[in-house]
């Protein structure tokens, strides 16, 4: 029988080892939250889980902090990634 592949949206990961996972404290994913640069589904007690897209979205942030942009700056380059992401799948939709 065939396994299903996994749902890369899927929360899986508690905050811990989310944060773990990409090396970065529990406080600062918290915080990237309430910034708007993510967000990571809530079971119904409100816990939050992250997805592998979760933890990929974390790393760009890491990767962005890094290269010296701040919180907002972030907030935009994620934006416009995401924008051409959609353009470019609009674009492919019709070719």
């Amino acid at each position: 029988m065939a396994m299903p592949a996994p749902d890369d949206d899927r929360g899986v990961y508690s905050i811990s080892v989310a944060a773990e996972l990409v090396g970065m404290g529990a406080q600062n994913l918290r915080m990237y939250e309430s910034k708007g640069l993510l967000q990571p589904q809530r079971t119904d007690g409100g816990t939050r889980r992250y997805s592998t897209n979760d933890l990929d979205r974390l790393r760009r942030i890491g990767d962005l902090l890094d290269a010296g942009l701040n919180l907002a700056g972030i907030g935009m380059v994620l934006d416009l990634e995401s924008e051409n992401v959609r353009l470019r799948a609009d674009r492919d939709d019709d070719a």
